[in-house]
């Protein structure tokens, strides 16, 4: 069973950084970051996987700000977030994927609130 618990949301000012965790438990390939904002459809973040180099990849809208990162020991995934935008306000929520292949997240956390101010 695969559980995923995220962690470090908050309120920051623009410019700030936050750092997101996603603890993971269970076996899984692809950890990815989403995120919603009120009244928007869920959109993707970025991603990494749990062997070699990660192969991180990002949206392009947090391209050079936000760093996807993991520590294989403590089944973690963080999402350092740098540079933050009123726009990056949302619910952020970490995703499991369960196999090599292209994408698909069967897993969910609850999700951690990151409110970006002006």
């Amino acid at each position: 069973q695969v559980q995923l618990v995220e962690s470090g949301g908050g309120l920051v000012q623009a410019g700030g950084s936050l750092r997101l965790s996603c603890a993971a438990s269970g076996r899984t390939y692809r950890i990815g970051w989403f995120r919603q904002a009120p009244g928007k459809e869920r959109e993707f973040v970025a991603a990494i996987t749990w062997s070699g180099g990660g192969n991180p990849y990002y949206a392009d809208s947090v391209k050079g700000r936000f760093t996807i990162s993991r520590e294989n020991a403590k089944n973690t995934v963080y999402l350092q977030m740098n540079s933050l935008k009123p726009d990056d306000t949302a619910v952020y929520y970490c995703a499991a994927d369960l196999s090599f292949g292209p994408p698909k997240y069967d897993y969910w956390g609850q999700g951690t609130q990151v409110t970006v101010s002006s």
